[in-house]
């Protein structure tokens, strides 16, 4: 078998692994703070663990969360691997990061790892998508509205970048991929809102936002 193949399915295992850390579940262990899963959605991204355990805490979560998607997307172009398996890398950090291997396939939504993968991928997108999905946020006060709005712009503004010259083609292929399994991971937030059921954000009771 070629080496290369091996080292790209390798990478890929890796990028899932990786994703699968559950940050939120670790920090309220070595903190002794709440455990997300108990409050809130239930999920362990930063913004179930910032209701759990607070901002310095739900921060420490969301950046190592976005850590989840750069680092193995950055181990693999430091691996030399080709654009299309730093695409599958990042995919596989976010499918991990919402159906993690360590906690019977739960998870969080995604978005902290996607962003992550982002950075690497193509940084451009994040500032540009970041306005709206805290515009929406702001205007709605659904996190999860904000992260689908937001998601599927910054797969938007990638296709323009692209188009524009400033980005890969192959680069789509995260892009895609991630806002399908970011809006996957929403499947039940996407059902409230349709209903009118979604709770708004809050932090002094049990709400379904994104995390």
């Amino acid at each position: 078998m070629d080496a290369s193949i091996v080292r790209d399915a390798g990478l890929i295992l890796a990028g899932y692994l990786i994703g699968s850390i559950p940050m939120g579940v670790i920090i309220a262990m070595l903190s002794g703070g709440r455990d997300p899963r108990t409050v809130g959605s239930g999920r362990i991204g930063g913004t179930n663990a910032l209701r759990a355990m607070g901002p310095a805490r739900g921060l420490a979560v969301g950046l190592l969360d976005i850590a989840k998607g750069g680092v193995p997307v950055l181990g693999a172009r430091l691996a030399g691997a080709d654009p299309l398996v730093e695409a599958l890398v990042g995919a596989a950090a976010v499918l991990g990061a919402s159906r993690s291997l360590y906690l019977r396939f739960q998870g969080g939504r995604g978005v902290a790892t996607g962003i992550g993968a982002m950075l690497i991928i193509q940084p451009l997108v994040i500032p540009l998508a970041a306005p709206i999905f805290f515009g929406v946020i702001a205007l709605s006060r659904y996190v999860s509205l904000g992260s689908l709005i937001g998601s599927a712009a910054a797969a938007a503004l990638l296709a323009l970048l692209v188009a524009a010259g400033a980005s890969r083609p192959i680069s789509l292929v995260y892009g895609f991929l991630a806002v399908v399994l970011i809006w996957l991971a929403h499947a039940d937030n996407i059902q409230r809102l349709l209903q009118g059921r979604e709770r708004k954000l809050s932090f002094g009771e049990r709400d379904s936002s994104s995390s």
